[in-house]
């Protein structure tokens, strides 16, 4: 494990001290899951941008989508536990 050094404003460093013991923990703990909660965000943002990118190039490239109002009608169905006929791609208006 290696060692990094981080400069705390007064005030912040209370209110992780405070909270750190109201958690059951000490402040060193908190503060490194507090790291590890913050890192683990930004990786699922990370994973979830490239998906919507790939899913909008993908759009591109083919030309075709499905109107929001099929693809909801037929989610609103499944939620509901009704079967419900997978609406199709098909090319954009322009």
């Amino acid at each position: 494990m290696t060692t990094t050094t981080i400069r705390l404003p007064e005030d912040l460093k209370a209110r992780v001290a405070t909270a750190a013991k109201r958690s059951g923990t000490t402040a060193h703990g908190f503060i490194l899951e507090a790291i590890a909660e913050k890192t683990q965000q930004a990786e699922l943002r990370a994973d979830f941008d490239g998906v919507a990118e790939q899913r909008y190039a993908d759009i591109v490239s083919s030309g075709k989508t499905i109107p929001w109002t099929e693809m909801r009608k037929y989610l609103e169905a499944r939620v509901a536990g009704k079967s419900a006929k997978r609406p199709v791609a098909r090319k954009l208006a322009r």
